[in-house]
């Protein structure tokens, strides 16, 4: 009679809710990444490197050097906003493990704890938002790309293709920087490290000029950088051109970037949550 009083009255570990009930698990994973909307919100100086950045960057490049590159603003606008656009997004990718690490530091998880939620969920929610972020990002790039002159030259099937292919890399790209968020000391590790790690990727690449106009040392690590078939496919699907192979490569290395990170960021997420 006791075993059986045990057993009913037994509580579920927070294990087996989140093996047995997904939905719940789902909802809970939603309601934080409002929480991180609204976080955004409250601190809209948070969105300046989704808005302002990419903004600066197509003035800079565009009307500064586009000229002496491409000897026309017009061509080479049309050449470096598929490339600002990625590099703009992989930028972002930062800030997920700073602000994980951030949150873990000053105790929220301690709170995320005490409630009956998944330990996951809060982990979930973070990247769903940081999906939002991506696209606002790709959004407002284009946006602004269009007042200044870029026109596309391809279908809305294959702009919405490019826009997914870009936000699928860069959310493969952000547990690389939430695993660095819950292994290093303080926050702003994450971010020397993650920038150092993003120059080599980013403009050591195909984004801002022709890999033929490159030395020979150089080319060879422009043609096997991830980075330069993401932005070679992007560019491909908003100006026209072949962009099969380069997307499939660019689609390869964010499953081999989430096969090898995300369960080495789960691991330690779960050691320090």
């Amino acid at each position: 009679m006791s075993t059986i009083t045990s057993t009913a009255t037994s509580t579920p570990s927070v294990d087996d809710y989140e093996r047995e009930t997904w939905l719940p698990w789902l909802r809970h994973a939603l309601m934080l990444a409002g929480r991180s909307v609204i976080k955004l919100r409250r601190h809209p100086e948070q969105f300046f490197d989704v808005t302002l950045q990419p903004a600066l960057f197509l003035v800079i490049f565009v009307y500064v050097l586009g000229g002496a590159i491409s000897g026309s603003t017009h061509d080479y606008l049309q050449f470096v906003l598929p490339g600002i656009m990625v590099q703009t997004v992989l930028f972002s990718t930062v800030s997920i493990g700073v602000n994980l690490h951030t949150d873990i530091k000053e105790g929220v998880f301690d709170r995320f704890r005490s409630l009956p939620i998944p330990r996951s969920a809060p982990l979930v929610g973070a990247t769903i938002a940081e999906g939002l972020r991506y696209t606002l990002t790709i959004v407002i790039t284009l946006a602004i790309g269009l007042l200044m002159g870029f026109r596309t030259s391809t279908s809305l099937l294959s702009i919405v293709g490019a826009a997914l292919l870009v936000l699928v890399f860069s959310w493969c790209m952000c547990w690389i920087s939430i695993w660095l968020g819950m292994i290093v000391r303080e926050a702003g590790s994450v971010q020397g490290i993650g920038f150092l790690a993003m120059f080599p990727l980013t403009f050591g690449s195909s984004m801002f000029a022709s890999v033929d106009t490159m030395p020979g040392w150089l080319q060879a690590w422009v043609k096997v950088n991830p980075v330069t078939h993401l932005t070679d496919a992007v560019r491909a699907m908003l100006t026209g051109g072949p962009a099969t192979h380069d997307a499939l490569l660019a689609l390869g290395t964010s499953g081999l970037v989430l096969i090898v990170f995300a369960p080495l960021a789960v691991r330690a997420y779960r050691l320090k949550a």
